[in-house]
């Protein structure tokens, strides 16, 4: 229930205020009927909302934080840190290195520089920035990357290249060979998990070419980065997350899978001598300590310091290791979307896509032409929502679902079943799935 474990935050509130009991004491002017009135508009206003919070959405990438980690970004708040500088976030800021080199530490980094941004985006954009100081060429991903990797590309005048995907919507590495012997390639960018299919790259088989070619590697696992602590991987997808040392950089979004509010995003560097290309001065931020200023290697200034705290209070509740209370939650969406993904393969009226890598699944509706089971999921992702069951669409190339061969590309229905409610909650889901189909195809007719 929403809000039940408020009285463990105004207790938390009561203990941070001792550590300020020697000042003077002052009082904010606040109107609280006028507060309240506000408040309760707001709320209402917030009706205009998906349930993202409830099992029976399934459809995008949203994971509602864990209490932990609204608790301590809202406790946070009375203080409202910014970890530009240590001068506008001590604490904070000591927080987000600690954060920074146990993330590192999942991925076999003993001492990666890094800082949390506000998102993927940011996270890619000074991975693809840095690198390109490095070395000089194109950047080349895989075409079911990420957009944001083409575009951060335009707005940094780096030449791109989209490398072809296989049937399974994973990075073919026989293209990318084709690339690499015409052009010259400084980065490729390894995607752990791509955000319309869950989908791998082959990571082991791109550090082969690195040996020949001398690429750097950007893992971008915004998404799938956290997988590695599962225990119920693929072999061949689990050993390809374990080869993420030997990588140039990582973007991860805690966001996603690390149960924390938005915004927040990490960058992670493994020779922290990249450090030299953030290197600047400022006259007016770096006086209170001698250590290294988080902003000192950030192209963000102000940053919430809130999202260090959120952070490091769910991660001293879940630590990042194989095993722990963390790690089975992660197994656990995979384990639902395998169960997901045979229950469509045995469900008449759709064509399943390729078995999940992670938590997402994606199908098609059995129909004589690409076109018209596009028509049908359109129709019926509308229809859906409608009875409180929240899908999403997504755009796929046919190549992933060869019955369609009529066309290059088919819109097909999603599900990410990145909650732990959803096992739970999976007989369920199904029994009520089942009916909105049933109730579906007989308005069709």
């Amino acid at each position: 229930m929403m809000g039940s474990d408020l009285g463990i935050l105004e207790e938390a509130l009561t203990k941070l205020n001792v550590g300020f009991a020697k000042l003077p004491a002052f009082s904010q002017d606040i109107d609280l009927e006028n507060l309240r009135k506000v408040m309760l508009e707001t709320a209402t206003a917030m009706h205009n909302n998906y349930p993202y919070h409830h099992p029976n959405y399934f459809g995008q990438m949203l994971k509602p934080p864990h209490p932990i980690a609204r608790l301590a970004y809202m406790l946070s708040l009375y203080i409202n840190p910014n970890n530009h500088a240590i001068d506008g976030g001590r604490a904070s800021s000591a927080m987000e290195k600690e954060c920074i080199q146990k993330i590192g530490v999942m991925f076999g980094w003993e001492q990666p520089l890094g800082h949390l941004c506000s998102g993927g985006t940011m996270a890619n954009l000074e991975a693809l920035w840095v690198s390109h100081q490095r070395r000089d060429g194109i950047i080349v991903a895989s075409e079911q990357a990420h957009y944001t990797h083409r575009r951060i590309c335009g707005v940094l005048k780096i030449p791109f290249k989209a490398i072809g995907s296989n049937n399974v919507g994973c990075m073919d590495v026989e293209r990318l060979k084709i690339v690499l012997e015409k052009e010259k390639v400084s980065t490729v960018v390894v995607t752990m998990g791509t955000t319309a299919l869950g989908s791998v790259d082959p990571l082991i088989g791109i550090l082969e070419l690195q040996q020949q070619y001398g690429f750097l590697i950007h893992a971008d696992c915004a998404y799938g980065g956290y997988f590695t602590l599962a225990d119920n991987l693929e072999l061949n997808i689990d050993r390809q997350f374990q080869q993420l040392q030997q990588v140039d950089s990582i973007v991860i979004d805690p966001h996603k899978h690390g149960l924390q509010p938005y915004g927040c995003g990490c960058v992670l560097f493994k020779d922290p001598r990249v450090g030299k290309y953030y290197k600047h001065d400022s006259p007016y931020t770096y006086f209170s300590s001698e250590s290294l200023h988080l902003g000192e290697i950030s192209l963000e200034c102000s940053r919430p310091g809130s999202a260090a705290v959120a952070l490091w209070a769910t991660m001293k509740m879940l630590p990042l290791v194989r095993g722990g209370d963390f790690s089975k939650m992660l197994s656990k969406n995979i384990s639902t979307a395998i169960r997901w993904h045979q229950f469509i393969e045995n469900a008449p009226h759709f064509v399943a896509g390729p078995k999940p890598s992670l938590d997402i699944v994606v199908w098609a509706f059995e129909a004589e032409s690409a076109q018209e089971a596009s028509v049908l999921a359109q129709a019926f992702f509308k229809y859906a929502e409608q009875q409180h069951l929240y899908l999403a669409l997504v755009k796929l190339p046919t190549v992933l679902f060869p019955k369609y061969a009529d066309s290059e590309v088919i819109t097909c229905l999603r599900t990410c079943f990145m909650k732990p409610e959803h096992e739970k909650n999976l007989d369920q889901l199904i029994d009520q799935f089942n009916k909105v189909v049933d109730d579906f195809l007989s308005n069709q007719n």
